[in-house]
């Protein structure tokens, strides 16, 4: 009987495994790419809001923008440097969205360059109706009854192969974002694409890694293929001139490493149970 019930169990894992795409946004939402970079490139800018102290620790503007009747807010930030004694990069943002639509995951808001005040930065799109990770490991959210806590699982792995490979070190369960169908949305990437010492020789989620070890445990064999095909042209065209060349190399050394924790766990586990 328990036999039953345990091969019960890892069917339906498999099952919703097999069912689930990579991408976290929705094809239409992800349909409505260019129209939101167009969007945020052209549309009139006012401030909302100046996030500064506790808030924030980079100081960001929350903008509102408005175009031929269309009205969404965006995140402006320029830090660069260490302004509050860790290092920042408001160009790490811009990379960060590109590299995660050539992956196929879709998690990162549409996030382009833009001039604010005379000044060059990031400017993100704010995705509405959200609430931060942390409410789950709290308690005080709870995924609604039907939808399988697997699948939550799976988009979190995703998160943590992607902040291996642009070395993240910044995330916290705050700038994991959800949506109201339970999808995970990822923000500030200002603290990543690490490119010195120990950021070339381990991973921030894995077996030495500091956070959370073996914690990629099941992944998608379309993002695998993804990462495999990376080079540093892919790199150079996906992220001029926003991410330098020492930054690239150290992004696929650390892909190298993902690869290789991938086939520490499949030797482990089996394929079957890693890849999907």
């Amino acid at each position: 009987m328990r036999r039953s019930l345990l091969l019960g169990n890892i069917f339906l894992f498999i099952f919703f495994m097999a069912g689930l795409a990579p991408a976290q946004m929705t094809p239409e939402e992800i349909a409505q790419d260019k129209h939101w970079e167009e969007f945020l490139a052209s549309a009139d800018m006012t401030i909302e809001k100046h996030m500064e102290g506790a808030e924030s620790v980079t100081n960001p503007y929350k903008l509102r923008l408005e175009k031929n009747g269309e009205k969404r807010f965006a995140i402006w930030k320029n830090a660069t440097g260490r302004p509050k004694g860790y290092l920042e990069n408001w160009m790490w943002e811009i990379a960060a969205y590109h590299l995660d639509r050539y992956l196929g995951l879709n998690m990162v808001p549409v996030t382009i360059e833009r001039r604010f005040q005379g000044d060059r930065g990031s400017l993100q799109l704010w995705e509405e109706g959200l609430f931060p990770y942390s409410e789950v490991l709290a308690g005080r959210k709870t995924p609604p009854e039907g939808l399988p806590g697997v699948k939550v699982n799976l988009a979190v792995y995703l998160q943590r192969a992607f902040d291996n490979l642009i070395c993240n070190e910044d995330r916290h369960a705050r700038n994991i974002q959800i949506t109201s169908d339970w999808r995970l949305i990822l923000i500030d990437h200002g603290r990543s694409f690490r490119s010195r010492g120990r950021y070339y020789d381990k991973l921030v989620f894995g077996e030495k890694g500091g956070k959370s070890p073996g914690t990629m445990a099941a992944l998608p064999a379309a993002f695998v293929d993804k990462l495999k095909s990376l080079t540093p042209e892919i790199l150079h065209r996906l992220a001029d001139p926003y991410l330098t060349d020492e930054e690239i190399a150290a992004v696929l050394l650390r892909r190298d490493l993902i690869l290789k924790e991938i086939d520490r766990m499949i030797e482990k586990f089996g394929k079957s149970a890693v890849i999907y």
